[in-house]
């Protein structure tokens, strides 16, 4: 089982739903996929490298690492083209989200600033790791989207040696499945099983625009209580607001 079907799981994300989860955000959609039973989506311990980057949204392509050993996990074994470190960072499709399972490990680093400039130029959406980077602040410069647990300015083969790529892994203590969907953002990163992801994209951006509304109101003074939550009754007077034009929604908050 791959938790998406096998000619999907490479194929980009339609830029419309791409757009409704980056603007929705993982908080949003953790929520949404526990009215489906799902509570294990959200990321533990993984945080955005920049402050401020751009939100990640794309499909899992995945690579897992184990604890190296000596014999095994040399330089030069590193350097070779069949590395599937090196690997992943060439076979990552465009528009998908490079997910790293270091096993929480921040001994050696997951990826660096060559190997991020690689992944900018072939046009993967970003990277996810339970481990580390380093050379963080170069990372940072090449403008790739990128969530870790803390730098790891180690080698690789200090500590972490690839065995696995496109393959299910876990991270941050998340079952993430190839071609799963991975939205990131200043909250944290959130797995969307593949079928679900469109479902999740619409009534994401219906929760985003209502909770535009609910904003308004609170700046007008009104409680939570009949709001938020939304109600059927409050859930009508949305309606009307957005047939009137969504007036009031640009006002800032005081």
């Amino acid at each position: 089982m791959t938790g998406a079907a096998d000619t999907d799981r490479g194929t980009p994300l339609p830029e419309d739903l791409n757009s409704q989860l980056a603007q929705a955000g993982s908080a949003t959609v953790a929520n949404l996929l526990l009215r489906r039973g799902l509570r294990n989506v959200l990321m533990t311990g993984v945080r955005p490298l920049t402050e401020g980057q751009p939100p990640l949204v794309g499909p899992a392509y995945t690579l897992r690492f184990i604890p190296a050993r000596e014999d095994l996990d040399t330089l030069a074994n590193y350097a070779s083209s069949s590395n599937l470190h090196r690997r992943a960072i060439e076979e990552c499709p465009p528009g998908a989200v490079l997910v790293i399972d270091a096993f929480g490990s921040t001994g050696g680093a997951s990826l660096g600033d060559l190997m991020a400039a690689r992944l900018v130029q072939r046009g993967v959406a970003g990277a996810v790791t339970d481990g580390g980077y380093r050379d963080s602040a170069a990372i940072r410069q090449t403008g790739l989207p990128c969530h870790h647990r803390d730098n790891a300015p180690r080698a690789t083969p200090v500590a972490l040696h690839p065995v696995a790529l496109d393959e299910p892994v876990g991270c941050g203590g998340v079952a993430v499945y190839p071609g799963d969907v991975i939205v990131g953002d200043s909250d944290g990163v959130a797995v969307i099983p593949r079928e679900l992801a469109p479902d999740i994209a619409a009534e994401a951006a219906d929760t985003t625009a209502y909770e535009e509304f609910a904003a308004r109101e609170i700046r007008r003074g009104r409680p939570l209580h009949g709001l938020f939550p939304a109600t059927p009754e409050s859930r009508t007077e949305y309606d009307t607001w957005v047939a009137a034009g969504r007036p009031g929604q640009e006002q800032p908050w005081t």
